[in-house]
């Protein structure tokens, strides 16, 4: 039993020793390779193994999900601002015909205005010739009624002083002591009173 336990001890201190070695071992290695990992050639191949395999499955997923989906909403968005730039061309024609119409009307109302204006004028040209043709009938009625009753005045008034001057002749006459003879009277004052008129 005691070489069993002598062999036992045996084998943990070898154990032992061999752990301590390699902890040696690991701790000089461990010293060596202090640098960075990545600059450790011999994991070059590793490292780039792993960088393609990286790299393809980047692009795969690039190419195959995220690429589609970006073109998708770039091609949206250029449908989209396409389509407003012609529903805004399109508004800008409406616009452009619409005033177009707004001018028309306005320039059709204007001509009727003015046509409207001209009938109105020539209307009240026609009424105010109609009155003027009118007053001009009275005027001249009236005109003519005045120099009838003028020479019904003057005739009147010839007559009335032929009258007294006959009377005023003959008193004269009578009053001097002549016979006053009407005749003569007539006659003399006929021919003053021409004299006189003319």
């Amino acid at each position: 039993m005691i070489s069993l336990l002598q062999e036992a001890a045996h084998s943990v201190a070898e154990h032992t020793e061999a752990a301590a070695a390699h902890g040696a071992d690991a701790a000089g290695h461990a010293a060596e390779s202090a640098g960075l990992p990545q600059l450790d050639v011999t994991t070059f191949a590793n490292q780039i193994f792993w960088l393609v395999v990286t790299m393809l499955v980047l692009y795969w997923v690039l190419s195959k999900v995220a690429l589609p989906r970006i073109a998708a909403v770039i091609s949206d968005r250029q449908g989209a601002i396409s389509g407003d730039l012609m529903a805004a061309e399109e508004f800008k024609q409406k616009a452009r015909e619409a005033e177009a119409a707004y001018d028309k009307a306005l320039a059709d109302a204007r001509s009727e205005a003015n046509k409207i204006v001209a009938a109105n004028r020539a209307e009240i040209q026609k009424e105010l010739d109609a009155a003027i043709a009118k007053a001009d009938a009275e005027i001249a009625a009236r005109a003519a009624e005045s120099e009838k009753r003028i020479s019904e005045i003057r005739a009147s008034a010839a007559s009335d002083a032929r009258e007294v001057a006959r009377d005023v002749t003959a008193e004269l006459v009578s009053s001097f002591g002549g016979n006053a003879d009407a005749a003569a009277v007539d006659q003399a004052v006929d021919s003053r009173m021409k004299g006189a008129l003319q």
